[in-house]
């Protein structure tokens, strides 16, 4: 992995491309991060890159507060290491921004999804609710039969029924990067990404992608 770095979820809206289309992006104000520490194979056992995000005041315990304090850089709200493939270009202390991304990249966005509480079967899988009328009674919305009593008596594993819904880590694969505004420390992803506004992101560079 050559590019990372984390954000926030602005929004979604869209722009016109050079031929007129209108394409929905999603806004992230990604960065810019600050390197904090790089580990080493010696040392750590592995190489990666130690950054922090968004400079704020927190309650931090001592390991947190002695990175910070060797590195002679300010505290962070986020902190975070990526494997990049070439960590001997971050020098600690350095900034990450985004410009290290450029449009036509594709990426992997990855963030909690919104979450919804303990849902229903409608709302959770999708399913049909029975019909109004004609005595079905006060079950519109239930979940309906979980399976046979004889054979094979029990409920069968992963069969969908009512729980928690969202509040999950995902990511979305190949997306692309249609425009980089450097000046405010912006991206614009094409589609939508997990997350409702103001979650953290984490935009990579893909790993499938040709």
């Amino acid at each position: 992995m050559d590019k990372a770095i984390l954000g926030r979820k602005v929004g979604m809206t869209s722009i016109f491309d050079e031929t007129g289309l209108s394409i929905a992006v999603t806004v992230v104000e990604a960065g810019p991060m600050t390197v904090v520490r790089k580990k080493t194979p010696e040392r750590d056992g592995y190489s990666a890159v130690l950054v922090s995000f968004e400079d704020a005041p927190k309650n931090q315990n001592k390991a947190e507060a002695g990175v910070y304090k060797k590195a002679n850089v300010p505290a962070g709200k986020i902190l975070r290491e990526f494997k990049f493939s070439q960590p001997d270009k971050f020098e600690v202390g350095s900034k990450i921004n985004c410009d290290i991304f450029a449009g036509g990249d594709v990426v992997d966005v990855s963030a909690v999804s919104k979450g919804h509480g303990f849902s229903g079967v409608i709302k959770r899988w999708n399913q049909r609710r029975l019909k109004m009328t004609h005595g079905t009674g006060p079950v519109h919305r239930s979940v309906g039969s979980t399976g046979a009593n004889s054979t094979p008596s029990k409920v069968i594993k992963g069969l969908h029924m009512p729980g928690h819904y969202g509040h999950d880590n995902v990511t979305i694969q190949n997306l692309k990067i249609v425009k980089v505004d450097a000046a405010r420390n912006v991206l614009l992803i094409r589609g939508a990404i997990p997350g409702p506004k103001g979650a953290l992101v984490t935009v990579k560079q893909s790993v499938k992608s040709k």
